[in-house]
């Protein structure tokens, strides 16, 4: 038998659960940024500023409006990622289990393939979870910035003045 220890099956089996949890979690916050984003998309969308090219924060505007453009391809990016990974995690947990249960039937050389695949498998959804929230990282320092210049364009400053 490959695994005389049941802890051995339990983990290989719980840590890609873990894992896609945190997916999910991860997917949930990033489907709520992306929403938040198409609002203060329209928003600005539909401030007069925006039409009106001589308005004095008419660049500001646009500025606002081609961040919020950068930060929904990266929001999408990274939840295709997320989405990625969490069907990644649950394959690779389920070949876990076809795993353990080839081994009670002594088929070895099957419970190795499927724990190549699984690691395979796991391994890019690892990677899928990094590159994504990578992506948030990005995603959020441009929120940030938009974040300041909307301060200062409230203090009455001009957008590229120092708070």
């Amino acid at each position: 038998m490959a695994f005389e220890n049941p802890f051995a099956i339990l983990t290989a089996v719980v840590a890609p659960a873990i894992l896609t949890n945190a997916c999910s979690v991860l997917s949930l916050g990033t489907a709520n940024r992306v929403a938040r984003v198409v609002d203060r998309t329209r928003v600005i969308s539909d401030f007069e500023a925006i039409r009106d090219p001589k308005h004095r924060d008419h660049k500001h505007y646009c500025s606002q409006l081609d961040r919020l453009q950068v930060r929904g391809r990266l929001l999408v990016r990274a939840l295709r990622l997320f989405y990625f990974a969490l069907g990644a995690f649950a394959a690779s947990a389920l070949i876990a289990v076809i795993g353990s249960v080839l081994t009670a039937f002594e088929l070895d050389m099957s419970f190795h393939v499927g724990a190549v695949i699984g690691l395979a498998i796991g391994t890019v959804a690892v990677g899928c979870l990094a590159t994504g929230c990578a992506l948030m990282v990005r995603e959020t320092m441009l929120a940030i910035t938009s974040m300041e210049e909307a301060a200062k364009l409230d203090m009455g400053a001009p957008p590229d003045a120092e708070l």
